[in-house]
């Protein structure tokens, strides 16, 4: 098989980078734990699920998540406390664990910065909200790896990854037709199907994750479980030019 060019590289920071799955459920499960310790009078498994119901039905980017959960419950589950107690004891157990334990999969960073060394251009696509995103990107340490100039979060530029048109103003703002480019990211239906509309190459990664046993429209290039896989793909199957 004939090598392929490669001009850029672009990844998803969700679930790719790190483990935003269990991350998340780890820390909802303290903050249920830290909740019921500041007198919320309710079963840890059924406040879980309640909790989980509550992030489903109004998006994991709201911020009252906690409030919601307690106007769900009876009024006597924290008729002995403090309300305002309870949900400041969610919040800020759920940041402590952002703070403890919030990291990249151990061979993130190392494969992404011999990737970098190579001298081909990095950037990230990514789904969120402009701030939060922003700020998993530097405590993932991700912007020392890819430059700032090519950093595209579907909040601050108004194009979701449904649409092609990110990928497509991605690839011309770092110079390099779409045919020349990679992109890995875990969910098929935007970080594959979506790219292989305009001819871009996928990686996907089956690591972890809630779109681990999805199915896309498209098959994607290559399919990894870790980033020694993406290494692997891109020295086994590409010219690296650098820019």
């Amino acid at each position: 098989m004939s090598r392929k060019p490669l001009r850029a590289i672009f990844f998803d920071v969700d679930d790719t980078v790190y483990s935003t799955t269990e991350f998340a459920q780890n820390a909802r499960r303290n903050a249920v734990k830290a909740m019921i310790d500041a007198g919320l009078e309710y079963d840890e498994e059924e406040c879980l699920a309640e909790l989980c119901e509550v992030i489903s039905e109004f998006g994991s980017n709201y911020e009252h998540h906690f409030d919601k959960l307690l106007q769900r419950m009876p009024s006597k589950a924290y008729a002995n406390s403090s309300r305002i107690i309870i949900v400041a004891a969610g919040m800020v157990a759920y940041h402590q664990t952002k703070f403890r334990n919030f990291g990249p999969y151990e061979d993130a960073l190392d494969v992404l910065r011999r990737l970098r060394d190579t001298g081909v251009p990095m950037g990230i696509i990514t789904a969120g909200l402009g701030v939060k995103q922003a700020e998993k990107i530097v405590r993932l340490g991700l912007h020392h790896i890819v430059d700032g100039k090519y950093i595209y979060i579907t909040d601050t530029i108004g194009i979701s990854k449904h649409n092609p048109k990110i990928y497509v103003r991605a690839c011309q703002e770092i110079g390099a037709p779409p045919e020349e480019c990679v992109y890995i990211g875990d969910n098929p239906t935007v970080d594959v199907d979506v790219p292989n509309s305009i001819g871009m190459m996928t990686i996907l990664s089956r690591r972890s994750g809630k779109y681990s046993k999805v199915e896309g429209a498209t098959q994607p290039d290559h399919l990894v479980h870790n980033f020694w896989d993406v290494l692997e793909v891109i020295e086994n199957n590409y010219d690296i030019i650098p820019r």
